[in-house]
Protein backbone atom coordinates (compact mmCIF):
# COMPACT_ATOMS: atom_id res chain seq x y z
CA UNK A 1 0.00 0.00 0.00
CA UNK A 2 2.73 2.67 0.98
CA UNK A 3 4.29 2.10 -2.81
CA UNK A 4 0.74 3.11 -4.03
CA UNK A 5 0.66 6.46 -2.14
CA UNK A 6 2.34 8.50 -4.75
CA UNK A 7 -0.24 6.99 -7.16
CA UNK A 8 -3.50 7.81 -4.50
CA UNK A 9 -1.74 11.91 -3.91
CA UNK A 10 -2.15 11.99 -8.04
CA UNK A 11 -5.69 10.35 -8.02
CA UNK A 12 -7.31 12.34 -5.01
CA UNK A 13 -5.98 15.67 -5.62
CA UNK A 14 -3.02 15.83 -3.12
CA UNK A 15 -5.88 14.43 -0.92
CA UNK A 16 -8.13 17.60 -1.36
CA UNK A 17 -11.28 16.59 0.61
CA UNK A 18 -13.70 19.16 -1.75
CA UNK A 19 -12.06 17.39 -4.81
CA UNK A 20 -12.53 13.89 -3.89
CA UNK A 21 -16.33 14.61 -2.22
CA UNK A 22 -17.45 15.78 -6.01
CA UNK A 23 -16.08 12.85 -8.02
CA UNK A 24 -18.45 10.78 -9.99
CA UNK A 25 -19.22 7.36 -9.87
CA UNK A 26 -17.24 7.47 -13.50
CA UNK A 27 -14.80 9.15 -12.66
CA UNK A 28 -13.73 6.44 -9.63
CA UNK A 29 -14.63 3.97 -12.41
CA UNK A 30 -11.76 5.08 -14.24
CA UNK A 31 -9.57 5.12 -11.79
CA UNK A 32 -10.00 1.43 -11.07
CA UNK A 33 -7.97 1.02 -14.55
CA UNK A 34 -5.08 2.05 -12.61
CA UNK A 35 -2.68 -0.65 -11.62
CA UNK A 36 -0.91 2.24 -9.50
CA UNK A 37 -4.27 1.78 -6.84
CA UNK A 38 -5.93 -0.68 -5.24
CA UNK A 39 -8.52 -1.71 -7.70
CA UNK A 40 -11.37 -2.27 -5.61
CA UNK A 41 -14.18 -0.40 -6.32
CA UNK A 42 -15.92 -0.49 -3.00
CA UNK A 43 -12.57 0.97 -1.87
CA UNK A 44 -12.39 3.77 -4.08
CA UNK A 45 -15.68 4.64 -3.76
CA UNK A 46 -15.41 4.44 0.25
CA UNK A 47 -12.34 7.72 -0.75
CA UNK A 48 -14.96 9.84 -1.26
CA UNK A 49 -17.50 8.69 0.72
CA UNK A 50 -15.39 9.43 3.85
CA UNK A 51 -14.35 12.99 2.10
CA UNK A 52 -18.34 13.71 1.42
CA UNK A 53 -18.58 12.35 5.78
CA UNK A 54 -15.75 14.16 6.25
CA UNK A 55 -17.41 17.31 5.04
CA UNK A 56 -20.75 17.23 6.58
CA UNK A 57 -18.98 17.04 9.66
CA UNK A 58 -17.23 20.28 9.24
CA UNK A 59 -20.81 21.56 7.82
CA UNK A 60 -22.14 20.90 11.08
CA UNK A 61 -19.57 22.70 12.90
CA UNK A 62 -17.83 19.94 14.63
CA UNK A 63 -14.71 20.21 15.77
CA UNK A 64 -13.15 17.13 13.90
CA UNK A 65 -9.74 16.69 15.87
CA UNK A 66 -11.55 17.41 19.19
CA UNK A 67 -14.28 14.66 18.74
CA UNK A 68 -11.79 12.32 17.37
CA UNK A 69 -9.24 12.55 20.90
CA UNK A 70 -12.45 12.64 22.76
CA UNK A 71 -12.09 8.51 22.20
CA UNK A 72 -8.75 8.66 24.17
CA UNK A 73 -9.91 11.63 26.97
CA UNK A 74 -7.69 14.22 25.21
CA UNK A 75 -4.76 12.78 26.44
CA UNK A 76 -2.38 10.37 24.51
CA UNK A 77 -2.18 6.65 25.62
CA UNK A 78 1.40 5.04 26.43
CA UNK A 79 0.57 1.05 26.65
CA UNK A 80 2.98 -0.78 28.61
CA UNK A 81 4.74 -2.52 25.68
CA UNK A 82 7.65 -5.08 26.43
CA UNK A 83 7.45 -6.34 23.22
CA UNK A 84 5.83 -5.48 20.03
CA UNK A 85 4.22 -8.19 19.11
CA UNK A 86 2.55 -7.94 22.48
CA UNK A 87 1.26 -4.40 21.25
CA UNK A 88 -2.68 -4.72 20.64
CA UNK A 89 -4.46 -4.67 17.02
CA UNK A 90 -7.42 -2.58 18.59
CA UNK A 91 -8.54 -1.84 21.89
CA UNK A 92 -12.14 -0.34 23.20
CA UNK A 93 -11.22 2.91 21.94
CA UNK A 94 -10.75 1.86 18.80
CA UNK A 95 -13.57 -0.09 18.22
CA UNK A 96 -15.86 3.08 19.90
CA UNK A 97 -14.18 5.38 17.22
CA UNK A 98 -14.73 2.54 14.67
CA UNK A 99 -18.40 2.26 15.54
CA UNK A 100 -18.63 5.87 15.93
CA UNK A 101 -17.21 6.59 12.53
CA UNK A 102 -19.87 4.28 10.61
CA UNK A 103 -22.54 5.76 12.23
CA UNK A 104 -21.37 9.17 10.59
CA UNK A 105 -20.66 7.52 7.34
CA UNK A 106 -17.47 6.51 7.10
CA UNK A 107 -16.52 3.26 5.27
CA UNK A 108 -13.46 1.13 5.64
CA UNK A 109 -13.06 2.03 8.99
CA UNK A 110 -13.11 -0.85 10.99
CA UNK A 111 -11.59 -1.02 15.15
CA UNK A 112 -7.92 -2.16 13.85
CA UNK A 113 -7.98 0.64 11.02
CA UNK A 114 -8.84 2.80 13.55
CA UNK A 115 -6.08 1.77 16.07
CA UNK A 116 -3.51 2.24 13.50
CA UNK A 117 -4.78 5.87 12.77
CA UNK A 118 -4.54 6.23 16.50
CA UNK A 119 -1.21 5.17 16.63
CA UNK A 120 -0.13 7.08 13.37
CA UNK A 121 -1.46 10.33 14.87
CA UNK A 122 0.07 10.22 18.56
CA UNK A 123 -3.20 9.34 20.68
CA UNK A 124 -1.50 5.80 21.36
CA UNK A 125 2.10 4.74 22.19
CA UNK A 126 2.97 1.32 21.31
CA UNK A 127 7.10 1.77 21.16
CA UNK A 128 8.71 -0.95 23.17
CA UNK A 129 9.18 -0.12 26.59
CA UNK A 130 13.19 -0.21 25.93
CA UNK A 131 12.66 2.34 22.86
CA UNK A 132 14.04 5.36 23.08
CA UNK A 133 11.14 7.05 21.30
CA UNK A 134 8.84 5.66 23.92
CA UNK A 135 9.36 8.95 25.85
CA UNK A 136 9.96 11.34 22.74
CA UNK A 137 6.85 10.52 20.63
CA UNK A 138 4.49 12.33 24.00
CA UNK A 139 2.57 14.54 21.50
CA UNK A 140 0.36 17.87 22.13
CA UNK A 141 -2.80 17.61 19.80
CA UNK A 142 -3.59 21.27 18.00
CA UNK A 143 -6.08 21.75 15.83
CA UNK A 144 -5.43 22.97 12.13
Amino acid sequence: VLKKREAYRQHFFQYSIAEIAALSDDEIALKLQDAGLIRHAGRLTAIRDNAIAWQKLKDDETDVVKWLWDFVAQQPISNDVPDYRLAPAQTASSVAMSKALKKKGFKFVGPTTCYAFMQAVGMVNDHENHCDFKTLTQVQHTNP
